[in-house]
């Protein structure tokens, strides 16, 4: 057994406590072991992806007599192979990660070191490796690993200038209690470690796709599915809650379908506040980035559709790459519910949900009074 597996070990044994409430106990003996797991799982993986980026480094070396694109044919060459052969997870932006994490950590793994007792996670370093400055990337990866910081909470700080501000600042204790304010609900969220999408696609498991925040979305979106299968104009379902990696974040998109009429993908997002050109910005993202990674060549452009489901009004946006707006409204339009249909789609189901809230609540209050 290695020095990391007695440490996860000890590290439950050790966060053992008797409260004399047995729920609270059990539960916490739960949550320790699962996230001990997820701590021996990460480690094992962060140990995968450096020795993968060790590997292409090695293969690189082998061809440095060649062109010099060799090594970029090297990853994309592995990318298809290995996607093909161990399925999700060997992207060519993944494999330039591993790749990239090996040449800036070649010593993460060396006792001389001292870094492999202060490891963090694979997310954590994929986050750092976006900081060019060593003297920053080294202090965001000690203040990580001290503070505890979540993923969410180091990409937040690293999109701030956190380490600037704080070397240019006369106040710092300001900064930093500001930091601690703004980052308080990624440092609460216990559970972030199990959504890590990276985790579910290294064992081979399915990402947790009921991502939706609230029952009322959930049955819009159930719902939706249905209506557009129903629809009957070449709707094929691909995917609910489909992972979008970037380079910085983990998106899902609600929907994903396939029209075999029009040749294209067709993805839905649902808003539940007011629609903001963000969100428009990032269907565009979703777009082009199916458009690179899912589209043949005789599909036709991937379309976008951003419902927003608010309190007063239920709007929809369609969002489809520059260019293509011609195409869009002469051909698209013939096999796309319009907006007006998407808004009294959305309305209805939100009245009859409030209906069947209603309905609840009052077979509770008879329940409650026999």
């Amino acid at each position: 057994m290695n020095n990391l597996s007695v440490k996860t070990n000890n590290i439950l044994m050790e966060n053992y406590k008797n409260t004399d409430n047995i729920t609270e106990d059990i539960g916490e003996i739960i949550f320790s072991a699962q996230r001990s797991a997820y701590r021996a799982v990460d480690a094992i993986l962060l140990q995968r992806n450096w020795l993968i980026g060790r590997r292409i480094a090695e293969e690189e070396l082998n061809g440095k007599n060649r062109s010099e694109i060799y090594g970029v044919e090297i990853i994309k060459k592995l990318s298809k192979e290995l996607t093909e052969k161990h399925g999700k997870g060997y992207k060519k932006t993944n494999l330039y990660s591993f790749y990239t994490f090996y040449k800036e950590y070649r010593d993460i793994f060396h006792p001389v070191s001292g870094k492999s007792d202060m490891l963090l996670s694979w997310t954590h370093y994929r986050i750092l490796l976006q900081v060019h400055d060593l003297k920053a990337r080294a202090w965001y990866e000690k203040e990580a690993y001290e503070q505890t910081w979540s993923t969410k909470t180091l990409q937040r700080n690293i999109n701030t200038q956190y380490y600037y501000r704080l070397l240019q600042s006369q106040n710092k204790s300001a900064v930093e209690i500001e930091m601690k304010e703004k980052t308080l609900n990624y440092q609460s969220d216990k559970l972030e470690f199990v959504k890590n999408p990276v985790i579910a696609e290294f064992m081979g498991l399915s990402a947790n796709t009921d991502m939706t925040e609230s029952d009322l979305e959930t049955a819009i979106l159930n719902n939706l599915q249905k209506f557009l299968m129903e629809l009957g104009k070449g709707y094929a379902f691909v995917a609910r809650q489909q992972h979008i990696h970037t380079e910085k974040e983990d998106y899902y998109i609600d929907l994903v379908f396939y029209n075999y009429i029009l040749k294209c993908f067709v993805l839905i997002d649902l808003k539940t506040n007011k629609i903001t050109h963000q969100d428009v910005g990032q269907m565009d993202m979703y777009v082009r980035m199916y458009d690179e990674l899912k589209k043949r060549e005789d599909d036709n452009p991937t379309i976008g559709i951003v419902l927003c489901e608010e309190t007063d009004e239920d709007i929809a946006r369609y969002s489809i790459l520059h260019g293509n707006e011609q195409l869009f409204a002469s051909k698209y339009k013939l096999y796309l519910p319009d907006e007006d249909e998407l808004r009294r789609e959305i309305s209805r189901q939100k009245a009859i949900f409030q209906l069947q809230q209603k309905e609840k609540a009052a077979l509770e209050e008879v329940d409650a009074d026999e």
